[in-house]
C-alpha cells in the first residue's frame, strides 16, 4: 500500500521516505512502531512535559501453533505429527490435528497455523481436507489479518496437478489477510529433506521477533515418549520373504500374488488399515537396455545423492533412480543436458497436451531412444532422475493373528504400449525376481484415515473388488482375534468366479463361523452384462440403508478412477431412494459420514 500526499498529512519528502520504510518493515517491527507514536502522541499533549518516553517492549510472539493436516496415505499427516513433536521440544504449545477433526470457526483464533496437505488423484483434496477446503474457499471463510501461517505440500510431479491442494491452501490464505511465516514448500514423492528445510524455516518464522531463541525444554509427553522401532521410511528394514503364492487359478489372465514377510527382530507394529512401504528395485534387463542405448561403462562410478554417496552405474540405476515413469520436470532437465531441438519443440509453450500425451506410458528408455544423442557423463545424465519412491500397498493381515509377520496382496503389472512390453516395477520384482528367502527393504505406513471402528459391536460394510480386498482380510482376522460383536459385510469383485476369488476359502469359513454376516459377490466376466460390485450394492440397497440407520461404518478399498467413484455415486443413490431424500440431502447425509469417519477410503 503507497501513501498519497492528497490523502496524508504529510509533505513530500515525508511520503517518500515512508514509502521506501514502510514495504522493509515486518509485522513485528510494525505494531512496535504503532505503540511507540501512540505514546509519543499521549506524551506531547496538552501540558505535558518534554521527557522522552521509554519505548514500548516488542510483543511477544504466540507460542501456540496449530498444526492441521490433510492426508490420503499417512504421509502429511506423519510429518505434521513430526513437526509437532519438534516444535514442542523448542518450546512452543503445539496442537495437532486432522482437518476434519478441526473446528472451522476456531481458525480466527489462532495466531500461528501450519498446513501439511498432500493432494489426492488428479489436483483433489484428501478425504480428510475436502469440508475444511469448503470452509476456506467459501464465503463463510473469516478474515485472519493476525494469522501467521506456511504450508507443505505433498504431491507427484508425474501428475499434471501438481501438488494443488497445498497451493490452494497457500493462496486463500494470503488472500484471507494471513503472513506467511515462511514460503510454501511443494515437494516430491522424496520429501524428507524438503520437509526437513521446511520446517527449519517455520522455526525461524515462529522465533522472528523475539530476543531469543525459546528453550529446548522437552515437554512431559516428550519425555515420556514409547520406545519405537529404529526403522522407518528414511531407514528401511530388511524383510525376509517368508512365501509367495499366486492367489489366481489356472486360466486366469490375472496374478495376484499373496507375500508373506518376516518383521521378526524389527520391532515394527501396524494396525489393520495401515500400509505398508517397499522401496523395490528395478528390472535388470531395463537398466541393460538403457545403459546399452547411452554407450556407458556400467561400472562407471556415479553419484546417488546430495550427501555424495556413489555406486557403479548399474547398481545405481537398479536400487537408486526412477526409470520408468517420465515426469514435464524431467523432460525440462533433459532438454538442458541434449539441447535436441525436437524435445524442445514438444516441450514449447502451448504444447501442455503433447507433453502429457507423450509421457503417459513411456518411460526414459523411450526418452533416450527419441531425443538423442546424449553427448554428457553419466553421472550428469543421473543427476537429473528422480530418486526411486517406495510403493505403498494396504496390508492384509492383523498383527493379532500373524505375531511377527506382514502379508500383502499384490496384483503383477503388465502391459503393452507404444510397442514394448512393459512392467510395474514393484509388482513384477515381487512376481518374478524374489523367492522365499530373499529380503525386502520395508517401513510402515500408519494411515489413521483408514480404521476399524473403536466400539468393536459397530456394523461396518466393506467395498474391496480384486486386490482392494486386502485391508478387509485385515479388519476380519483382527475381528475375529479379538472377539467382535458388530455384524459385518463384504463386497467382493472381480472377472471370474472360478479363477478369481481371493481368498475364498477364508470368507467362507468366516460367514460359517459368523465373523463375517453377509457377502456379496460380482465376477464381471461370467455373465453376458458386466456385473460390478456397485451393482450389487444397488441390489441390496435397502438393507444397506438399514445398516447405515444403525449406525454402521463404510469402507472403499480400489481403484480410484472408476470403481471408487461409481461406489460413491451408488451410495449416494441409495440413501435418496431409500431414505427418500432430495439428492442433496443425500449428499449431505454422506458428508457427514466422512466427517464422523464413518465413511472411510483408501484408494489409489
Amino acid at each position: 500500500m503507497q501513501l498519497q500526499v492528497i490523502n496524508s498529512p504529510f509533505n513530500e519528502e515525508q511520503v517518500e521516505l515512508l514509502n521506501r520504510l514502510l514495504p522493509t518493515l515486518t509485522e513485528t517491527q510494525k505494531v512496535w512502531l504503532s505503540g511507540y507514536l501512540a505514546s509519543s502522541a499521549v506524551n506531547s499533549g496538552a501540558g505535558a512535559t518534554s521527557v522522552a518516553t521509554p519505548a514500548a517492549p516488542a510483543p511477544t510472539i504466540s507460542k501456540e501453533v496449530t498444526v492441521l493436516y490433510g492426508s490420503q496415505t499417512g504421509n502429511a499427516q506423519g510429518l505434521a505429527d513430526q513437526a509437532g513433536k519438534t516444535l514442542e521440544g523448542k518450546g512452543f504449545k503445539v496442537t495437532v490435528s486432522s482437518m476434519s477433526d478441526f473446528k472451522p470457526n476456531s481458525l480466527k483464533k489462532l495466531k500461528n497455523l501450519l498446513v501439511v496437505a498432500s493432494t489426492h488423484g488428479e489436483g483433489d483434496p484428501p478425504d480428510n481436507a475436502l469440508s475444511f477446503h469448503e470452509f476456506l474457499h467459501g464465503r463463510r471463510a473469516p478474515k485472519l489479518e493476525d494469522l501467521r501461517f506456511s504450508v507443505l505440500s505433498l504431491g507427484d510431479s508425474s501428475y499434471e496437478q501438481f501438488c494443488q491442494t497445498g497451493k490452494e491452501f497457500d493462496a486463500r490464505l494470503e488472500e484471507l489477510g494471513g503472513t506467511r511465516l515462511h514460503p510454501r514448500v511443494d515437494c516430491d514423492l522424496d520429501y524428507d529433506d524438503p520437509a526437513e528445510e521446511w520446517l527449519n524455516g517455520v522455526i525461524e518464522g515462529l522465533n522472528e521477533g523475539q530476543e531469543q531463541n525459546v528453550g529446548l525444554a522437552q515437554s512431559a509427553a516428550t519425555a515420556e515418549a514409547v520406545v519405537e522401532s529404529p526403522y522407518s521410511r528414511k531407514n528401511p528394514f530388511k524383510a525376509e520373504v517368508l512365501e509367495s503364492i499366486n492367489l489366481n487359478g489356472r486360466g486366469s489372465n490375472k496374478e495376484t500374488r499373496h507375500l508373506e514377510l518376516s518383521l521378526e527382530g524389527s520391532g515394527l507394529t501396524y494396525k489393520p488399515g495401515d500400509s505398508l512401504g517397499i522401496y523395490p528395485e528395478n528390472d535388470p534387463k531395463l537398466v541393460d537396455l538403457l545403459i546399452e542405448e547411452l554407450n556407458w561403462d556400467p561400472e562407471e562410478i556415479v553419484t546417488t545423492n546430495k550427501q555424495g554417496d556413489v555406486r557403479p552405474l548399474k547398481e545405481a540405476l537398479i536400487s537408486h533412480f526412477e526409470i520408468t515413469v517420465l515426469t514435464k520436470p524431467l523432460l525440462e532437465q533433459a532438454l538442458k543436458l541434449s539441447g535436441n531441438d525436437g524435445l524442445a519443440e514438444l516441450l514449447a509453450a502451448g504444447n501442455e497436451e503433447k507433453v502429457k500425451e507423450y509421457i503417459d506410458g513411456r518411460d526414459l528408455l523411450d526418452l533416450v531412444r527419441d531425443f538423442g544423442p546424449w553427448p554428457v557423463s553419466a553421472n550428469d545424465f543421473v543427476a537429473i532422475l528422480r530418486k526411486m519412491p517406495a510403493r505403498l500397498y494396504s496390508i492384509s493381515s492383523s498383527l493379532e493373528a500373524n505375531p511377527d509377520e506382514v502379508h500383502l496382496t499384490i496384483g503383477a503389472v503388465r502391459y503393452n504400449t507404444h510397442g514394448r512390453d512393459r512392467n510395474g516395477v514393484c509388482s513384477i520384482l515381487c512376481a518374478e525376481r524374489l523367492e522365499p528367502g530373499d529380503t525386502l527393504p520395508i517401513y510402515i505406513q500408519n494411515n489413521q484415515n483408514f480404521k476399524l471402528p473403536e466400539n468393536p459391536d459397530t456394523p461396518i460394510i466393506m467395498v474391496g473388488p480384486g486386490t482392494g480386498v486386502a485391508p478387509f482380510r485385515s479388519f476380519m482376522q483382527e475381528r475375529e482375534e479379538i472377539g467382535a460383536d458388530g455384524k459385518s459385510w463384504m463386497f467382493f469383485g472381480d472377472q471370474h468366479f472360478v479363477t478369481d476369488f481371493l481368498y475364498q476359502t477364508e470368507w467362507q469359513k468366516w460367514l460359517k463361523d459368523g465373523v463375517l454376516t453377509k457377502m456379496d459377490v460380482a465376477f464381471s466376466r461370467d455373465t453376458e452384462e458386466k456385473v460390478y460390485v456397485q451393482h450389487r450394492m444397488k441390489e441390496q440397497g435397502k438393507e444397506l440403508f438399514e445398516w447405515l440407520e444403525a449406525g454402521a461404518s463404510f469402507y472403499v478399498c480400489g481403484d480410484e478412477k472408476h470403481m471408487a467413484h461409481d461406489v460413491h455415486e451408488t451410495l449416494i443413490d441409495i440413501i435418496e431412494k431409500e431414505g427418500n431424500m432430495s439428492r442433496q440431502n443425500a449428499e449431505e447425509y454422506v458428508a457427514n459420514m466422512q466427517q464422523q469417519k464413518r465413511y472411510q477410503r483408501d484408494v489409489y
